[in-house]
């Protein structure tokens, strides 16, 4: 019989994990003549009884894995050692929110059957504030237009994955991880199951503007080197338009004997300059970071304790 690993990255989510855990295993007993199911429960330096919670379910279901990372290290980065703890022939990426329905699991592992290698759920509706549904909505457009590759839309990372395609995923050992971009670079056989995403239930996000930023530049930076060209693009017109500029001060001055009137065109054109200039080395910085990141090679995260009691082979 074959296993299906479900992943959930935790931060401060105690509130829900006892009605997810319930709700997940009326899904698996549906498909219980054809699987067995393996919750990897990834508590990512929670500050509440997030820790708790998980261990009273890890003592009553054996099938039940708790990694508890040394601090909070990010989503990505929960999600990923989850992906390398997991043992199931396919592994389903879910949040604990509760906002994406555990029965569209089903529909997810139909399509797996199918022959599909990567199954992720699109949100056919989501209940977000405005606000936040037109950020999302800008923001995948412009990684559309900048990346090489597709980037599903209205996608996150609730998905179902094949084996063999995250054990490709572990063996890339990416610091600054867009998880919903790389499963999307590898390729193979993908398909999208629509769903309806619910408003949260209790709580509110940690998803804070700060992270949901660095996760949009970790998107765009990652997957894209269209800022680098249009870098050496602007600073190509610029240079270009100020040959334009000499050419026009030296002629008036040679032929027509007139100084270049317009000091305020210059200072207006010095501080533009100056500021397009620091612009492209904030662009440039990004890449840069980036690099610094993987020339130091430190772990994603760090496990300080593992918890399960299912028996060894």
């Amino acid at each position: 019989m074959k296993t299906i690993s479900c992943i959930f990255p935790v931060y401060n989510n105690a509130w829900s994990l006892n009605q997810l855990y319930d709700e997940m295993r009326k899904v698996f007993k549906e498909t219980s003549t054809r699987y067995e199911y393996e919750f990897v429960f990834i508590n990512d330096g929670s500050k509440d009884n997030t820790l708790d919670v998980m261990k009273e379910l890890a003592a009553k279901d054996k099938n039940v894995v708790i990694l508890n990372l040394s601090r909070n290290f990010g989503h990505q980065a929960a999600v990923t050692a989850g992906l390398e703890r997991s043992t199931g022939d396919a592994v389903i990426i879910m949040d604990t929110d509760l906002q994406d329905p555990p029965m569209v699991c089903l529909d997810l592992i139909k399509k797996w059957e199918e022959g599909y290698e990567v199954v992720y759920a699109q949100r056919r509706t989501r209940q977000d504030s405005f606000l936040k549904k037109l950020t999302a909505d800008l923001y995948y457009r412009i990684l559309s237009s900048l990346s090489s590759i597709d980037i599903p839309r209205n996608t996150g990372d609730f998905r179902l994955v094949d084996r063999k395609v995250v054990d490709v995923v572990c063996n890339m050992k990416e610091y600054n991880r867009f998880l919903r971009g790389m499963f999307s670079f590898v390729g193979f056989k993908q398909i999208a199951v629509p769903f309806d995403r619910l408003a949260r239930r209790e709580g509110k996000s940690e998803y804070t503007i700060k992270k949901m930023i660095k996760l949009g530049k970790d998107g765009i930076f990652g997957f894209s080197d269209v800022p680098l060209k249009l870098v050496s693009r602007l600073g190509f017109i610029v240079s270009f338009l100020s040959v334009i500029g000499i050419i026009y001060a030296l002629v008036s001055k040679l032929f027509f004997t007139t100084t270049v009137p317009g000091w305020a065109m210059i200072s207006v054109s010095v501080f533009f300059m100056g500021g397009v200039q620091l612009l492209m080395l904030g662009v440039i910085g990004e890449y840069i970071v980036r690099i610094h990141s993987e020339v130091r090679d430190r772990p994603n995260y760090i496990i300080s304790e593992e918890i399960s009691h299912k028996e060894k082979a």
